[in-house]
């Protein structure tokens, strides 16, 4: 029906929509189960993870959903279901009461520091102070970010290592970083 050149034109024309796109899904990351879309921001996300119900439960209680969906931008360092159930017996059902809402608020914006930091960011902060970087959380104490190989950890103040196992998962106000346990303030 139409000639050699114009299906080379149209094809082409289709290559090009195709290859303009690509790094829009390629920017798309599964967590738990489900995609993470760079147009979102950090709750719109969270909440379709099957391995973060736990982390989106404590935001809810807190009353950090507002905040989390703000322009940020935001680096937060998320903890999976699993890395909750390594606390002790009964401590997240004790946050979640009402009654321990500011120590609920506290652990949670421990975990969440201003700017979008990415990995790449993390580890060359980490090289440049000799191996370990200090840096600011929303909640003022520091958490302690280190390079072990091509893998980096994140210390809280008790001494506890998260492990970084998902990077860059990133968002329209920032970006997250699925870790391994849960941080705790000192405080």
């Amino acid at each position: 029906m139409y000639g050699s050149k114009t299906n080379k034109v149209v094809g082409g024309l289709l290559l090009a929509l195709a290859l303009s796109t690509a790094p829009v899904y390629a920017a798309v990351k599964m967590v738990g189960g489900a995609p993470m879309y760079p147009s979102k921001t950090i709750v719109e996300n969270a909440v379709n993870s099957k391995d973060h119900t736990t982390l989106v439960a404590a935001v809810k209680a807190a009353g950090l959903v507002d905040t989390l969906q703000g322009a940020g931008p935001f680096t937060v360092f998320a903890p999976t279901n699993e890395a909750f159930a390594k606390l002790p017996a009964g401590t997240v059902d004790t946050l979640l009461k009402p009654e321990n809402k500011d120590k609920l608020t506290a652990v949670l914006t421990y975990h969440v520091v201003p700017g979008k930091l990415t990995a790449a960011d993390l580890a060359k902060m980490a090289k440049e102070a000799g191996g370990q970087a200090q840096i600011k959380t929303v909640e003022g104490e520091p958490l302690t970010v280190s390079l072990k190989g091509k893998t980096i950890d994140i210390t809280d103040a008790k001494g506890d290592v998260a492990r970084v196992t998902i990077p860059n998962v990133m968002q329209s106000n920032g970006v997250i970083h699925v870790i391994n346990t849960v941080l705790l303030p000192a405080s």
